[in-house]
């Protein structure tokens, strides 16, 4: 048995979503809701001067995103264990948020038995994830997958003008080359990238830290 309450803070910006969890751990009497904010500004002010056990965290906020949020609770507080918990089912955003210090990342259809599983294992020092959110972290995406591609000193070029969004006629000014020069470099990333159009180079790009979104 816990020889002490579970002091847990949850941060959401939906109240339904907030009063639909204190009734389920209504019941819970060694878990204890210390307080519940709509809002991030909040709880950084709060956990300076409270014990809390966990956090149970969404990612989108009025006022800041709950991955930024999470980073700032583990400088702040690093024995409390921040649980996602949010409808945001992107592999990319789950991994994210554990590499800024959350303890676990849980969907919002998740059971009561799998909340209570996952506060227990969050608290022994475990990263938890509920049974939705273990299938989406073993299945990469494709551009997960596919190894970065190499590229010239020109295509490297290139493909930062594409970002912007400039044309073929735009890139070659800027660039003094012939706009048909340009058309073949752009066909060149296209299947260096496997991609169909421009636009999906920049995406794999991005996703690929080769440019700043």
């Amino acid at each position: 048995m816990q020889s002490h309450k579970i002091n847990i803070v949850i941060v959401d910006d939906h109240p339904i979503v907030i009063e639909g969890l204190k009734i389920m751990l209504s019941d819970k009497p060694f878990f204890h809701i210390l307080k519940t904010f709509t809002n991030g500004g909040e709880v950084i002010g709060f956990i300076k001067s409270n014990e809390v056990d966990i956090i149970l965290l969404d990612i989108s906020l009025p006022d800041i995103s709950g991955i930024l949020l999470c980073e700032e609770i583990k400088k702040i507080s690093p024995n409390t264990s921040v649980i996602m918990f949010s409808n945001r089912s992107e592999r990319s955003i789950i991994i994210q948020c554990i590499q800024n210090g959350a303890s676990g990342y849980l969907l919002k259809n998740v059971s009561l038995e799998e909340l209570m599983k996952c506060f227990h294992g969050a608290l022994s020092g475990n990263i938890v994830f509920c049974n939705e959110t273990k299938k989406i972290i073993s299945k990469p995406s494709p551009q997960e997958l596919t190894t970065t591609p190499r590229l010239t000193k020109r295509e490297k070029q290139i493909l930062q003008f594409l970002a912007k969004g400039k044309t073929s006629n735009e890139i070659a000014d800027e660039l003094f080359l012939s706009p048909l020069t340009v058309d073949t470099h752009r066909k060149n990333l296209l299947q260096k990238f496997g991609a169909k159009n421009s636009a999906e180079v920049v995406h794999i790009a991005v996703q690929q830290n080769m440019i700043l979104e």
